[in-house]
């Protein structure tokens, strides 16, 4: 195995899981779309990794892939996009009813999706407990400004998931 395998394969272990998540949270949960997507992350990532110049951290560089990707991919999608229905979910939300935990993600994962594409990466970013200083250095928007976005896009979400 050459050195460029060996170090491939520990960022992927690494980092597959908290791009699968990030995947998911942009296709809406759609475990399939969020494969493919996150797949396409990792090859972008080995056919790119000889160009890493180590100017911010591998996590960063491969989330700014990963965004990338997914936001490729909504672009592609949007001439197809459905309209959202929330108002037919009623959600529960102090239920401890497994089948109620997952509507409340579907419904979580609807309202993210309505979210510009900025603030969607913004808060998936944020879900993956991504320090604010690291979201900013990947969305290019100035710390204090992603702080007040963070702070907008939770009350947007609590409205939205609370169908207010």
């Amino acid at each position: 195995m050459t050195l460029k395998e060996t170090t491939y394969k520990k960022i992927y272990e690494i980092n597959y899981p908290k791009v699968m998540r990030l995947c998911m949270g942009y296709t809406g949960g759609n475990d399939v779309l969020a494969k493919d997507l996150t797949q396409e992350t990792f090859i972008k990532v080995w056919k790119n990794l000889d160009t890493f110049r180590n100017e911010s951290g591998i996590a960063t560089w491969i989330y700014r892939i990963c965004v990338n990707t997914c936001l490729a991919e909504i672009r592609r999608e949007k001439k197809e996009e459905k309209k959202l229905q929330i108002d037919d979910l009623q959600i529960s939300e102090s239920s401890e009813d497994p089948v109620e935990k997952e509507d409340m993600l579907f419904q979580l994962y609807k309202c993210i999706n309505q979210l510009s594409s900025t603030n969607k990466a913004i808060i998936l970013l944020e879900l993956e407990d991504v320090p604010q200083q690291e979201i900013s250095e990947i969305i290019g928007i100035k710390h204090d400004a992603i702080r007040t976005r963070i702070h907008r896009i939770k009350q947007q979400l609590t409205k939205c998931a609370n169908h207010e």
